[in-house]
């Protein structure tokens, strides 16, 4: 284990963060407001710490898989530990699990909240707890990567472990290329929809946060309404941006070498799409007479559908209240989740594609016992080593879904609420049903039940593997 180098990848985690914090201290100063000196202490700290940690480059620089996977996850655990700390400090979520919580939900974009009172926040502290979102959705270490790069080509080992995806791959030969391309695409769609809400006439304030929320798609918002109050043209913006936010980079990265057509022949992305469009026409016949008319019916539908599938966790309506047949749909978007490679969580797109090419190759195959059938996804043969994989990511999945759901249930709530606020934790969602709905939250949940529920939100973002990692003494243990 080179602890040389995860030490100098945390120290530049926390020196990052600080200089990242100096947005929210910039809100601070517009608005007059005191909670913003908390942020700026935080942030000197981190940054100080962080030169301390990381000023001088370790004499060995490779590292393998095992460092890679490690760096990550105690990354984020140290970017979650510091940036609760403005929120503690300043008392406006004054204990500390919970500070935690929603600091973790908004750097793992899962969105899941413990206010009651979101607006009783300050601007300052609204922008950092939205800012998380952003700083989350293409992982800290990503943009570390685009200004930092290690020789020898082992950091692809860093954005495997940050990247959501059964696979990562570079878009060009360089990692540091490939991490520029991807915060290119990143910032410019954030840029892109920060200026059509305000030509939206949405409020800077609110168009800012709700920009980096569905750019990271978190879905934390600043009013307790969520986006219920906004209008419906602002509301079809966020629901466009959202599914674009659903979309693997790398079918952007093929639009900006002008190879359109090869973006839009995806597998992945036309079974994307194609999961929207059925679940957007089957709840809007299903809620057809819940609203004023049918044009209604499907904006709602659209929001709650793109909201869910990418997992962003904003809401419009309090969808809890909807016929079972469309909360049932939600659900099962829950785990269906983005496309890989984009910032959406879930189980992804192209593990459940893989996972239904699996299942008709093994009926095929009970039907002609000698026939030799490769599959292939984008057009390529899926290599044993990514089935393996994929399979060995769907039992863990389950066996922490389930594990999770049964510790939770000491809390004595029902089984609907468990079931969902895991689902949503580890699925990086928000929102549940019944006791943690869109106009719900999660404070109803002991301490106990909490850290494990941010540890299902930690797994869920970075893919499993890397949090139990930590817990593996072999991981420790000299070679």
């Amino acid at each position: 284990m080179n602890l040389s180098i995860i030490t100098y990848f945390l120290g530049w985690v926390m020196a990052i963060e600080g200089v990242l914090m100096v947005l929210p201290c910039i809100i601070a100063v517009i608005y007059r407001e005191t909670s913003g000196f908390y942020i700026a202490g935080v942030s000197l700290f981190c940054m100080i710490v962080g030169w301390l940690m990381a000023h001088k480059r370790p004499r060995v620089t490779i590292f393998y898989a095992k460092e890679g996977f490690v760096a990550v996850s105690l990354s984020w655990i140290v970017l979650s530990l510091f940036g609760a700390m403005p929120f503690y400090l300043s008392r406006e979520i004054p204990v500390f699990e919970n500070a935690l919580f929603e600091v973790i939900s908004g750097f793992t974009t899962t969105g899941a909240s413990i206010l009651s009172d979101v607006e009783a926040l300050s601007n300052c502290m609204l922008m950092w707890r939205s800012f998380t979102h952003w700083i989350g959705g293409m992982g800290v270490l990503v943009f570390i990567l685009a200004v930092l790069p290690l020789a020898g080509g082992y950091n692809i080992h860093i954005m495997r472990a940050e990247s959501p995806g059964p696979s990562v791959g570079k878009l060009v030969p360089k990692v540091k290329a490939t991490a520029k391309i991807l915060y290119l695409i990143y910032f410019s769609l954030t840029v892109a929809q920060l200026i059509i809400l305000l030509l939206c006439r949405m409020p800077w304030f609110d168009s800012l946060c709700i920009s980096v929320g569905t750019a990271g798609t978190g879905g934390f918002g600043i009013l307790n309404a969520s986006c219920g109050a906004y209008t419906t043209v602002q509301q079809a913006v966020i629901t466009i941006f959202m599914i674009l936010f659903g979309v693997n980079f790398n079918a952007y990265y093929l639009m900006l070498i002008r190879k359109p057509k090869d973006a839009f022949a995806s597998e992945e992305v036309r079974a994307y799409l194609g999961i929207i469009l059925a679940s957007i026409l089957l709840i809007t016949w299903n809620i057809r007479g819940s609203f004023g008319s049918i044009f209604m019916a499907f904006h709602h539908a659209a929001f709650q559908v793109a909201s869910i599938i990418t997992t962003s966790g904003f809401s419009t309506v309090d969808f809890d209240l909807w016929p079972s047949f469309s909360k049932t749909i939600l659900v099962i978007l829950m785990f269906v989740g983005a496309c890989a490679g984009s910032t959406g969580g879930g189980i992804k797109i192209s593990r459940i594609v893989m996972a239904a090419k699996t299942v008709k190759k093994e009926l095929r195959s009970l039907i002609h016992p000698r026939s030799i059938k490769i599959l292939k996804f984008e057009g390529k043969p899926i290599e044993h080593t990514v089935l393996r994989s994929l399979n060995t990511y769907l039992i863990t999945y389950m066996i922490i879904f389930a594990l999770s759901v049964l510790v939770i249930s000491l809390d004595n709530l029902d089984p609907t609420t468990n079931f969902t606020a895991v689902a949503a934790t580890l699925n990086n969602i928000g929102p549940g049903l019944n006791q943690v709905g869109p106009t719900c939250n999660f404070d109803l949940f002991s301490p106990f039940s909490k850290y494990i529920l941010m540890f299902d939100m930690l797994a869920g973002r970075l893919e499993l593997f890397p949090m139990l990692l930590l817990f593996s003494p072999r991981t420790w243990m000299k070679e």
